[in-house]
């Protein structure tokens, strides 16, 4: 079983700054992938930002150009920095980890979350 341990979360002036860590361990889990979900209240839970094996980052089109996405495989770790902050990034944000058991099949782990609150 992997778990994931976010770091990071507070409270920031909008226009702001915040850098988001997120550290996984375990057994027998083999990352493919690892990323951050946010839920805002009355809102659907979105992808916020995910970074694959080789780099590859994808991000939500609401903090393409705010947020940066990076990975520290020698940590086992990845980062979210946030630039910009709007009181729209307030949200509960998750830590994910995609990969799989000795299996072909990708499976999500997720962090229990971190909460940005953005003030204005």
């Amino acid at each position: 079983q992997v778990q994931l341990m976010e770091s990071g979360g507070g409270l920031v002036q909008a226009g702001g700054s915040l850098r988001l860590s997120c550290a996984a361990s375990g057994s027998d889990f083999f990352i493919n992938a690892m990323g951050w979900y946010r839920r805002a209240p009355g809102k659907q839970r979105e992808m916020v930002a995910r970074i694959t094996r080789d780099g590859t980052t994808n991000y939500a089109d609401s903090v393409k150009g705010r947020f940066t996405i990076s990975r520290d495989d020698a940590k086992n770790s990845n980062y979210l920095q946030m630039n910009n902050l709007k009181a729209e990034d307030t949200a509960v944000y998750f830590c994910s980890a995609e990969g799989h058991y000795y299996s072909d099949a990708a499976i999500i782990h997720w962090g229990q979350g971190t909460q940005v609150t953005v003030s204005s």
